[in-house]
C-alpha cells in the first residue's frame, strides 16, 4: 500500500509540476501577444508620411528601410528584418530647417524619401520648401522657406549615423528619388517655391555627385498677367530604362494672400534614359521645359474644367501601358477646395479612360500593377461612420469598375496618411502610414502589408513621453 501511495504521490507531484509549467507558458505567451502593437513608434509628427516625397522606405536584402517626419520635422529612419521579426530605431537621419519655430504652423513639405544605392548605402533628401533668400538667387524660381538637404549613412546598411552631402541646391521642394537599373539615381524636386521649374539632376556615382538641374515643367507668367503656369508632379522608374511622369497644373494666383490650392487637370509624359528626351504617350517628342501650352496640346490625360485636382501617381502595367491616378473634386469655396474622389485613367493604345468610378472613394494612395491583368489602388480614406481606413481596391476589367478588397487597418476616429507604395516592396510591408486622433501633432506610425500592420514590441514602440502627448497642436497659420 505505501508503494501504490508513493506512486499516488509521484504522478500527483508531475502532474502539478507540469500544470504549472503549462500555465507559466500560456500565461508567457498570452503576454507576449498582448505586449504586441500595430504601430512601430508612436512619434511620426504632423503629416509625416505622403504619396509625394518618395519612395519613403525600400526593401533590401531582408530588411525594409522606411523613413518618416518625426518630432520637430526632422526625418527619421527605422528598419524591420522579415527573418528575425525584429525593428531596428527610429534614429534621426539629419535636421530640418523647418519646424524649429513655435510660432509657425507646421509645414510639412520636407518630408524625407529614401532609396539605397548599389553598394548599400542609404540616402536621405529632406527639408526643402523653396529655400531661404539667404541662400542665395534661386535661378530656377522663387524661394519660401526650409533648406533640401542630402544625408548618407556612414556605413552601408546602417541606419544609426549619417552625414550630411553638400551636393544639392538648398531650394528643392518635393524631393523624389528614381533608382534605375543601371545604378544611376535621378533626384527630381521642384526647384524653390510655387513659381518654380520642376527639374531633375542625374548621379552616376552612387549620388556623391549630381549632374546640374534639368528643367522639365517651366513656370512662367501667364498671358493675362493675372497668374502664373505652375505644376505638381510625380516621377517613377518604369521598363526599358524610361521614367513616367503624372502632373497636374496650378494656377498661381497674384492677388491671393493665402494661396489657394487651385489646380486642374491631369498629364502625362515619359523619359528615355539613354539619351534623356521626353515623349508623349504616343511616342512624340515633346518640347523641354514643358509649357501650359504645350502640356495642354501633347501630354493632357483630363480635362478637369472647372473641378479642381490634386495629382496622383502613375506606373505602367504588363504591357507597357501607362495607368495614372488623379483626385478630382469640386471647388466649394474651399482654400484647397472640397472633397476629391480618387481616378483612374488607363491608357488603351489609342485614348485615354474616362477615369471617373462611382466605387472609388475620397481617398490618396498609390498603385500596384504587379499582378496581370488586375489594377490595385492602395488607399487611406474615410468610412460612412468616420473611421478611417486602409484598403485594397481591385480591378479586373482594366478600370471599369473596381471592388473594395482586404482592408489591412482601420480605426475609430483616426485620419490616416499614406506613402506611395514602397521601393522593391516585400508583401508584409508594402506602404507606411501615418493615423492621428484628435488636437495632437504627433501621431502612431505603421509598415503595413498583405497580413496587416508589421507589429512590435509595446515597450519599444510607444516612445511618446507625457509633456510631449501633453502639447497642443500648432494653430498659428504658416505665412
Amino acid at each position: 500500500m505505501k508503494n501504490i501511495k508513493s506512486i499516488k504521490k509521484s504522478y500527483h507531484s508531475i502532474f502539478m509540476v507540469t500544470f504549472i509549467v503549462l500555465a507559466n507558458t500560456l500565461f508567457v505567451n498570452a503576454q507576449s501577444k498582448t505586449s504586441l502593437v500595430d504601430h512601430f513608434t508612436d512619434k511620426g509628427y504632423s503629416n509625416a508620411v505622403g504619396t509625394t516625397q518618395h519612395p519613403a522606405g525600400e526593401y533590401y536584402k531582408g530588411v525594409t528601410y522606411v523613413a518618416y517626419q518625426g518630432p520637430l520635422e526632422d526625418p527619421y529612419v527605422a528598419a524591420y528584418d522579415h527573418a528575425t521579426k525584429k525593428w531596428i530605431g527610429p534614429f534621426k537621419a539629419g535636421v530640418s530647417l523647418l519646424g524649429k519655430n513655435p510660432d509657425k504652423k507646421n509645414d510639412n513639405h520636407g518630408k524625407p524619401a529614401l532609396i539605397i544605392d548599389d553598394e548599400g548605402y542609404i540616402h536621405v533628401v529632406f527639408g526643402g520648401h523653396g529655400g531661404l533668400d539667404s541662400h542665395g538667387e534661386n535661378t530656377l524660381g522663387n524661394t519660401h522657406l526650409g533648406k533640401m538637404i542630402h544625408v548618407v549613412s556612414k556605413k552601408p546598411l546602417d541606419i544609426s549615423s549619417w552625414e550630411v552631402l553638400e551636393n544639392i541646391p538648398p531650394f528643392g521642394t518635393y524631393n523624389q528619388l528614381v533608382k534605375m537599373d543601371n545604378g544611376d539615381i535621378y533626384l527630381f524636386y521642384r526647384h524653390g517655391a510655387h513659381r518654380s521649374n520642376w527639374v531633375y539632376q542625374k548621379s552616376t556615382d552612387n549620388a556623391r555627385s549630381f549632374d546640374a538641374p534639368v528643367s522639365v515643367l517651366k513656370t512662367k507668367r501667364r498671358s493675362d498677367n493675372l497668374a502664373v503656369d505652375a505644376w505638381y508632379g510625380w516621377f517613377e522608374k518604369a521598363a526599358n530604362n524610361k521614367i513616367i511622369a503624372g502632373y497636374n497644373y496650378h494656377h498661381c494666383k497674384d492677388e491671393d494672400d493665402n494661396h489657394d490650392g487651385e489646380r486642374h487637370n491631369g498629364y502625362y509624359m515619359v523619359m528615355d534614359t539613354k539619351n534623356h528626351k521626353w515623349y508623349n504617350v504616343q511616342g512624340k517628342k515633346l518640347t523641354v521645359p514643358v509649357t501650359k501650352e504645350h502640356a495642354d496640346k501633347m501630354t493632357l490625360v483630363v480635362d478637369t474644367g472647372d473641378s479642381w485636382t490634386v495629382r496622383g501617381t502613375a506606373a505602367l502595367d504588363k504591357n507597357g501601358n501607362p495607368h495614372v491616378t488623379y483626385t478630382v473634386g469640386e471647388h466649394l469655396g474651399l482654400i484647397h477646395g472640397g472633397p476629391k474622389q480618387i481616378q483612374h485613367f488607363r491608357w488603351t493604345g489609342k485614348n485615354w479612360t474616362d477615369g471617373v468610378c462611382a466605387n472609388l472613394p475620397v481617398a490618396t494612395g498609390d498603385m500596384d500593377l504587379s499582378v496581370s491583368g488586375k489594377i490595385s489602388l492602395l488607399l487611406a480614406s474615410k468610412t460612412k461612420d468616420k473611421k478611417g481606413e486602409i484598403s485594397w481596391y481591385h480591378s479586373k476589367d482594366d478600370g471599369v469598375s473596381f471592388q473594395k478588397g482586404t482592408t489591412l487597418l482601420r480605426r475609430k476616429k483616426m485620419g490616416f496618411t499614406i506613402s506611395s507604395m514602397i521601393r522593391n516592396a516585400h508583401p508584409d510591408a508594402q506602404a507606411i502610414v501615418m493615423g492621428k486622433v484628435g488636437n495632437s501633432d504627433y501621431g502612431k506610425m505603421y509598415l503595413l502589408g498583405d497580413n496587416g500592420p508589421v507589429q512590435r514590441e509595446k515597450s519599444e514602440a510607444n516612445q511618446l513621453t507625457a509633456a510631449e502627448k501633453a502639447q497642443p497642436k500648432k494653430s498659428k497659420k504658416s505665412k
